[in-house]
């Protein structure tokens, strides 16, 4: 059969290198960053589109379907930020407003395309709000059996503590995720990066200028190297401490400045995980924060996907923010085989 889909809020294709590693080919994505069109289209072969989902023409997706096409597949991931735990203090901003009603402008292509499969992606948070509720309406109104789930990730081979909703909608029956691996076989960050070339402080690979390392100051180096790993700052002296963690207020955040531990799946990787004192992202035992290739390689990415198109000046904090707003390319994967054994047992 001839199986096709489309992501919608595609990015730099975590989430179409997935879907295809899986055997399902991606004809297009669209996304309104500009920024993300090198990567995307470098690394997967598919079109991108500049595009807000908001302005699409009725017909805009539905057109770049084959004609010989079988199976339609709609698949996206809205942007997660007016949805997550940090955002939730700020409900009336007007950037979250802005934004929350993407999900339905989702469900609008679903109701136009009529796709045969739709998968969405996205954080646990929006599992508890009305527009979640209204999109699952949405479906079992335009005949879809769906399952959704909190999937853990390193419980489908992928090596960081991060929880994502996933969601798979079916014209053809119930629909489920392929099993969890067992505990014992979660991928570890030893499993991912130990083999990387050493690096210093503001250093770069002279092979891959993407394993570069941001600069600490002297204060920083110190403190790092004070850390133990798997530790955080109250493995230091106190004289190395900032004075919000010298206060009682401050002793809640305890993976600031923190090392990872080469044994256990790393932090959930965030647009700023090449910042030492952003979070656990200290390495494991050099003295510097892990790299962009790092980050990557935390979130699934292959070790030679190209995310820069000028390798001597590029954009260092904007490839951050695009590796951790990226769906992992392994969950991609996972949801990819779990429609692919679902079309199967219908007989496909």
């Amino acid at each position: 059969m001839n199986i096709n889909a489309v992501d919608l809020f595609c990015g730099i294709g975590g989430l179409t290198y997935g879907i295809q590693e899986a055997g399902i080919n991606v004809v297009a994505g669209f996304d309104f960053e500009e920024s993300c069109r090198f990567a995307y289209e470098k690394n997967n072969g598919a079109k991108f589109f500049l595009r807000n989902i908001k302005e699409l023409e009725d017909d805009e997706i539905n057109s770049l379907y084959p004609e010989d096409t079988d199976i339609k597949i709609l698949i996206g991931c809205a942007p997660c930020q007016p949805f997550s735990a940090y955002s939730h203090r700020y409900k009336n901003s007007e950037s979250k407003r802005e934004k929350m009603d993407l999900l339905d402008y989702f469900g609008k292509q679903i109701e136009l395309v009529k796709p045969d499969i739709v998968s969405m992606e996205n954080v646990p948070q929006l599992k508890h709000t009305q527009i979640f509720e209204d999109f699952c309406k949405l479906l079992e109104k335009n005949g879809y059996k769906f399952k959704y789930k909190i999937a853990y990730a390193p419980a489908y081979g992928i090596p960081q503590n991060r929880r994502r909703l996933l969601l798979l909608a079916s014209k053809f029956g119930d629909i489920d995720f392929l099993n969890e691996l067992k505990k014992e076989n979660y991928p570890t960050i030893r499993d991912a990066i130990s083999s990387l070339p050493k690096l210093e402080a503001g250093e770069t690979d002279k092979k891959d200028p993407l394993h570069r390392a941001r600069k600490l100051s002297e204060l920083n180096l110190k403190r790092i190297r004070s850390s133990k790993q798997g530790g955080t700052w109250r493995d230091w002296d106190k004289s190395l401490l900032p004075n919000c963690y010298k206060k009682t207020s401050g002793s809640s955040y305890g993976s600031v400045y923190g090392r990872l531990d080469w044994d256990k799946p790393s932090s959930t990787i965030t647009t700023q995980f090449p910042g030492y004192g952003n979070g656990r992202f200290g390495h494991p035992e050099q003295d510097r924060a892990i790299s962009l290739r790092e980050g990557a390689i935390l979130q699934s990415f292959p070790r030679d996907y190209e995310f820069i198109e000028n390798k001597k000046n590029y954009p260092y904090g904007k490839i951050a923010m695009q590796i951790g707003n990226a769906v992992p390319p392994k969950l991609g994967e996972v949801i990819g085989k779990s429609i692919i054994r679902h079309l199967k047992g219908q007989g496909g």
